[in-house]
């Protein structure tokens, strides 16, 4: 589920690109888009079809319903039949979303390792416009997704990882949400730290000692939140790909559990990290 530059290469003429540029300060993933994209690529936009509405409930990016979803797949011209490969700018981290929800309702995707960087060639200018296709979305399977009650108690040996950075893990205050922190017990898995200077990923053993560094081995039972249920993804696809196993999504994440006055928080660096113990603010 993730392909590199070559792979691409080789298989264009059998994919359909998937451009999923996002951006948490506000600009335009669409503008980006029309000023350069990878040739024949459609544009996928998360907080239009990736999304539903945000909430005080369910956070900021909540799963749409499985009809809106089929839909929106079937405006961007994406349907049951399609490898999707998907990409942004940010070495996958955002696209990562679309391939997980794609594969979670049994179709075909993969991640470009990389991003838009590990295409070499010159970039299609303008909007890309596909006829609609049958896509179909069955009900987003229990079996990867966790509750906000699962979190707070996993029991049976599960890690719970937080794909932010490891500030916003440890409790700086951002514009976001209400209360910094993370999750009492989570470990510290920052999507972007699985990605090396070049913006694809660091090599596999290198993977794998990250994993094991927050305790996750082969079979260990994984759920995944960042701040929204976005970059979450980007843990869970790489883990998978390491062949560690296919963990559940936390979809309301950060956005869901920080507005929650009774979900207690903890601040402070991973507890496997040295320095100060981690505090923990009570709900309420």
């Amino acid at each position: 589920m993730i392909v590199g530059g070559a792979w691409l290469a080789a298989n264009r003429e059998h994919v359909l690109l998937a451009d999923v540029r996002w951006y948490a300060d506000g600009r335009s993933g669409a503008a980006g888009y029309r000023a350069g994209h990878l040739p024949g690529a459609t544009y996928v936009d998360l907080d239009a079809a990736l999304a539903a509405a945000p909430s005080q409930q369910l956070g900021r990016h909540p799963l749409p319903a499985p009809e809106e979803f089929a839909l929106a797949m079937s405006d961007a011209g994406i349907g049951d039949d399609d490898l999707v490969v998907a990409y942004d700018d940010a070495g996958g981290v955002i696209a990562a979303r679309l391939v997980w929800m794609l594969r979670a309702t049994g179709h075909v995707a993969a991640l470009l390792d990389g991003g838009i960087g590990a295409y070499g060639g010159p970039l299609e200018i303008g909007g890309g416009i596909r006829p609609p296709a049958v896509f179909t979305a069955p009900p987003w399977p229990a079996e990867l997704l966790a509750t906000a009650d699962e979190v707070a108690s996993p029991g049976g040996g599960v890690v719970v990882v937080d794909a932010r950075p490891r500030e916003r893990f440890a409790g700086e205050a951002d514009a976001l949400d209400p209360r910094g922190g993370h999750v009492p017990g989570a470990r510290s898995l920052p999507c972007r730290e699985l990605l090396g200077h070049t913006g694809a990923l660091r090599p596999a053993d290198e993977l794998v000692t990250l994993a094991n560094g927050v305790g996750i081995s082969a079979g260990t039972p994984v759920i995944a939140y960042c701040g929204s249920g976005v970059t979450a993804c980007h843990d869970l696809l790489v883990l998978e790909w390491l062949g560690l196993g296919r963990g559940r999504l936390f979809p309301g994440s950060w956005s869901q559990w920080s507005r929650d006055p009774d979900r207690a928080v903890e601040t402070g660096p991973d507890r496997g990290t040295a320095g100060e113990r981690p505090g923990t603010t009570a709900p309420g």
